[in-house]
């Protein structure tokens, strides 16, 4: 394969953005591209399966800037939660001089520039480097759109109880609470929310717009992100998952994969896996409610909770496996036992659970948690909504009610996630959808050549 140009990746430090724009990257390596990733040293590890893969790929570690919000010692959202994103974004901007310091030393700098679409900011150190920027969007086309307008028009989303959105297709509507978190919690006349909101409108501005979402999903908004940029080049690319997945997490067996042996021994399509994905934090009510609702379902469960949250899990009968810490989330969900999912409705567990066939027993939180639920449960019918809201606390006896009778039958929801599975892989095999766009993607980034210099 002949030696494609060099590419510089910078992912945004959240376990969600950061493994799909790896998955990406790695595919891009498979291609002959030379990858450079921008990663502070505490989030270097992540890396490390896709280093081992691939001689292509380096990473470009840089001290991580402090900012006085972050507690010392926090370069992942993961530690820190969702509230922190703001001054997350703001801080990891002061890499801009140390990157255009190391562009301008590098023997053969990078031709274009691949960044999380929370990284508006790096759509202006592109400029500066005058190489062009694409923005990389790890979850769903419509969030992009919906970010896109509210950022534009922040005093009047501020100032009503629901928006419409008139310009999408069929001009959708979003009550405040529904709109994603970070609108939500923005403050009027701050720098940092400012800034971050500039980052949000500057990736229409971007060369090009890779988004991790397939056409059976999404081809509308797909088509509506070229007619907010004024271009074609919006590639819809996903699920990233099934290029060539990287993974992430213990290598050595423990509690995660002893479940595996677990689940042997249950009837096909009878467990029911709950998790909230890295950065949502359950109080002790919602534990509780949620421990008695799944011992009263009569259904078997895998439950995964964080460590510190160990001890407000109540002990159950054994009808259930807790795993503290980390789990290999997408190893049990595609086992045969595992028939639904309890989910805060991420977007990467969204697609995986497509991908498992695995209907989605939807708990939205926050972010985009609500539109990714509006989209399985009443665009797709993939899903049912058992809860909604970071701070509601279920009936347990209702929620026990839901989860039963949810996994005691062939739901038209079962039939459907299949029919989705089916679309999902058609999409990345030769012909299909995303593999066309990936195709043409590669094609475009391949014609970037270097600068000569002087």
């Amino acid at each position: 394969m002949a030696k494609r140009s060099h590419i510089l990746v910078f992912p945004y430090p959240a376990q969600g953005h950061m493994l799909a724009l790896l998955d990406l990257t790695r595919h891009l390596a498979t291609q002959g591209f030379t990858i450079t990733i921008v990663v502070t040293p505490k989030n270097l590890s992540i890396l490390s399966p896709l280093l081992s893969s691939s001689p292509n790929i380096q990473p470009l570690v840089l001290p991580f800037p402090p900012h006085p919000s972050l507690p010392n010692g926090v370069e992942n959202i993961r530690d820190i939660g969702t509230k922190a994103n703001v001054f997350m974004i703001n801080s990891l901007a002061n890499l801009q001089d140390p990157i255009i310091q190391w562009f301008h030393s590098h023997l053969n700098p990078p031709v274009a520039i691949i960044s999380d679409f929370f990284l508006g900011w790096t759509n202006n150190l592109a400029n500066k480097l005058d190489i062009p920027r694409i923005c990389f969007s790890s979850t769903r086309a419509f969030l992009q759109a919906v970010l896109d307008y509210a950022c534009r028009n922040i005093s009047l989303v501020r100032s009503q109880d629901t928006t419409v959105f008139h310009d999408l297709p069929d001009s959708p509507s979003l009550s405040w609470n529904h709109l994603p978190g970070l609108i939500r919690m923005s403050k009027e006349s701050d720098r940092e929310w400012e800034f971050f909101f500039d980052g949000l409108i500057a990736n229409a501005s971007s060369w090009g717009w890779v988004v991790n979402t397939f056409d059976a999903l999404e081809a509308r908004y797909i088509e509506y992100l070229r007619k907010l940029t004024g271009h074609e080049r919006v590639f819809g690319v996903g699920p990233v998952s099934l290029l060539e997945p990287v993974t992430s997490g213990p290598s050595e067996p423990g509690s995660g994969y002893d479940v595996l042996r677990w689940l042997d021994g249950k009837p096909d399509g009878s467990v029911v896996y709950v998790c909230f994905g890295s950065q949502i934090f359950l109080t002790s009510d919602q534990m509780e409610a949620l421990a008695i609702g799944l011992e009263d379902s009569g259904i078997h469960y895998v439950w995964v909770v964080k460590p510190e949250h160990g001890d407000l899990v109540p002990a159950g009968s054994g009808r259930g496996v807790v795993i503290k810490g980390w789990a290999p989330q997408v190893a049990i969900m595609s086992h045969r036992a595992v028939g639904g999912y309890l989910s805060h409705c991420g977007w990467n567990s969204v697609l995986e659970s497509i991908l498992a066939e695995v209907f989605i027993l939807a708990w939205p939180m926050e972010a985009d948690h609500y539109v990714n639920a509006r989209l399985l449960v009443e665009e797709h019918g993939v899903g049912v909504r058992v809860c909604e809201g970071p701070d509601t606390v279920p009936d347990p006896a209702w929620l026990a009610r839901m989860i039963a009778e949810s996994m005691s039958r062939d739901t038209t929801e079962k039939l459907k996630v299949k029919e989705l599975k089916n679309k999902a892989i058609e999409a990345l095999e030769e012909g299909g959808s995303s593999s066309i766009e990936l195709d043409r993607f590669v094609k475009e980034l391949s014609k970037f050549q270097p600068k000569k210099k002087g």
